[in-house]
């Protein structure tokens, strides 16, 4: 349960490389600079937000550095272009601590969710539109009070934001924006958004990918691993799954999030309500 240091400077190679695409595509045509934005900056936004996961499990430097986790968060926070750090942490400890607590647990879909999007035709639009989801969710389910860290958060990613504007331009910023849509909606790394807790499986809650794309990914596919040891980096879960084989390797797993995303949105008996909810019970600790 040691931090990964490696993951500081990964981190950092990534935001590095986002800001070279940055200048890379300031003066391509528009089609360039989406298509680019799909095909390349998609897949280092959806790490960097799993980068964010694991920093926000203080896998960067530590619990006894918690602040520093929350700075060098911020930082990761760049090149995706939208403030997302620090919410992200306090909602996330709420999904570990009650996990599908109805009222708490703000991965778990709306009502109008599960009852709206039930067609094949709809559940892929709601596949396409998931960061959305998730970024408003928290405010119908479980609204909290702004804190000075995301205030920080905020200013420091807008600050960013306009950087980037009036140093490279519109199509720079265009292409940070898309490539955090895009990347977060229908992409092959967002399969990880429903294979995780979506109930494929009568009695099967929560399921691991073991896959090729947990290499891009922090290993956040060794989910049933990750939820049992919440404070092991991401990079040591195959380890675990390996000490602990017996436990593990009989559960029910993915090993490709492409095929979990087409059956989400082919098969009848699967949609947004396909989750576990559960009404919380006795004293709730909320950060």
């Amino acid at each position: 349960m040691k931090p990964d240091p490696n993951l500081i400077w990964i981190v950092i190679m990534m935001v590095l490389t986002q800001l070279a695409a940055f200048y890379l595509v300031k003066d391509l045509d528009w089609k360039w600079v989406i298509f680019w934005a799909y095909a390349f900056g998609s897949c280092i936004n959806h790490s960097m937000t799993l980068a964010i996961h694991e920093v926000s499990h203080n896998s960067a430097f530590g619990h006894y550095k918690s602040m520093w986790n929350r700075w060098f968060g911020m930082f990761a926070n760049l090149p995706i272009g939208v403030p997302y750090s620090i919410s992200f942490k306090r909602y996330h400890m709420d999904h570990h601590r009650y996990l599908g607590a109805d009222g708490i647990d703000v991965d778990i879909p709306t009502n109008f969710e599960g009852w709206f999007f039930c067609t094949t035709f709809r559940k892929f639009i709601w596949v396409i539109l998931q960061p959305l989801f998730y970024a408003f969710r928290p405010l119908f389910i479980n609204p909290k009070p702004i804190t000075h860290l995301e205030i920080i958060n905020t200013a420091v990613q807008l600050t960013f934001d306009v950087i980037i504007y009036y140093v490279l331009g519109i199509k720079s910023l265009v292409y940070m924006l898309a490539a955090s849509l895009l990347g977060l909606g229908l992409h092959p790394i967002s399969g990880h958004f429903i294979a995780e807790h979506y109930m494929f499986l009568k009695g099967h809650e929560t399921y691991s990918y073991y896959g090729p794309l947990n290499l891009l990914t922090f290993n956040v596919g060794y989910h049933n691993e990750h939820h049992d040891f919440p404070n092991i980096p991401g990079k040591n879960l195959p380890l675990v799954r390996k000490i602990a084989a017996e436990y593990y390797d009989n559960l029910p797993h993915y090993n490709s999030w492409i095929r979990v995303l087409y059956d989400f949105v082919t098969d009848d008996t699967i949609s947004p309500y396909s989750r576990m909810k559960r009404h919380q019970k006795g004293k709730v600790e909320l950060d």
